[in-house]
């Protein structure tokens, strides 16, 4: 009898009427702009809610359009490969760091020159944050040092370096005057860019450190790691108010983790965490669970080395073979997905 009941269930299904609602979402299409580089990409960040800055190996600075799928302005203003782009959110302003072993700012309203030029690293400029209200630069190079700039007269206001202190990144903390950088040496400090000393340092991880983030109210760093085989790929989250208090770890990369970001809040949701990697994925992490929420493999892209979001809903992805890549997140139901590149 039950084998019965399933066959006319079954046969049922097929000539009942299917209702607009029933019918299965279409296929997403991956819309394709145009390029905004011709090589590999190796930071993005956000300008605001609708431009972007990238840079790579093609020595270009670039403010893409990402809604409109427009390029916007390209600056061709460095030597060699640009390693690292920046800016106040919200400004006219952007920094880029180089091969060159120089910093350049642009502003999108000023012509096809840099208006300034930060010149004092001996090797490649590795990281850079802009101090929140945009008046001063801090720098970090393979050289082991860091520079603190004046914006507005490009002077180097102090430097300081420290051996092995190979600088992989920079972040400002929101709202203070303290920058948290990350090195190959594995160790994660905090400077206090008033004196520019090291002001803490946390324990000392396994592997290099790639990347780091800091969250919006300047309570939380976020870290990310060197590795492969999917040993020494995670992020690390860190309590900056009780420095060198690891919180929570997030592990499941198989190869480096490149890039890590908090992303804006969601009403009614639990905070979350962007990471990606040379593995080509992009993984979305609930912060207090440490539980992975999706994960969207961009296939052919190769290494992906930058990650931004400049508005909710939304990542920008750097790769080295395709281009940026915008994705769309939906946290309620737990989707990811690639609506198009440039």
């Amino acid at each position: 009898m039950g084998k019965l009941q399933s066959k006319y269930r079954c046969r049922s299904s097929v000539y009942r009427a299917v209702t607009r609602e029933e019918e299965p979402p279409p296929t997403q299409q991956v819309l394709q702009y145009s390029p905004a580089h011709t090589d590999m990409v190796n930071s993005v960040a956000p300008l605001n809610s609708d431009l972007c800055v990238s840079g790579g190996g093609d020595k270009a600075v670039v403010v893409y359009d990402w809604r409109m799928g427009k390029l916007q302005h390209r600056f061709p203003g460095h030597q060699r490969e640009v390693t690292k782009v920046g800016c106040q959110y919200g400004s006219s302003r952007l920094f880029s760091a180089s091969r060159d072993l120089t910093v350049l700012m642009w502003d999108l309203h000023g012509g096809d020159q840099p208006v300034q030029e930060f010149c004092g690293h001996d090797l490649v400029v590795s990281g850079l944050a802009v101090s929140p209200d945009g008046s001063q630069l801090c720098t970090g190079s393979r050289d082991n040092a860091l520079c603190l700039w004046d914006v507005e007269s490009g002077e180097c206001l102090l430097k300081n370096a420290i051996s092995r202190n190979l600088v992989t990144h920079l972040c400002w903390v929101p709202g203070g005057s303290c920058v948290v950088q990350t090195s190959e040496d594995k160790m994660v400090r905090l400077w206090d860019c008033r004196s520019l000393q090291v002001s803490s340092t946390f324990p000392p991880k396994q592997h290099i450190q790639t990347h780091c983030d800091v969250s919006n109210d300047g309570r939380y760093c976020l870290t990310c790691s060197h590795g492969f085989g999917g040993q020494g790929c995670e992020a690390t989250l860190w309590d900056l108010r009780q420095t060198g208090s690891k919180v929570c770890e997030y592990r499941g990369h198989l190869q480096s983790a490149t890039s890590c970001l908090f992303l804006p809040p969601s009403p009614g949701s639990a905070p979350t965490l962007a990471t990606s990697s040379q593995d080509c994925s992009v993984r979305i992490w609930d912060q207090n669970s440490a539980a992975c929420l999706t994960t969207l493999t961009l296939d052919g892209s190769g290494p992906l080395s930058s990650l931004a979001s400049g508005y909710a809903g939304h990542l920008l992805c750097a790769s080295f073979n395709t281009g940026i890549h915008l994705l769309s997140l939906q946290l309620d139901l737990a989707r990811l997905c690639e609506t198009a590149r440039f």
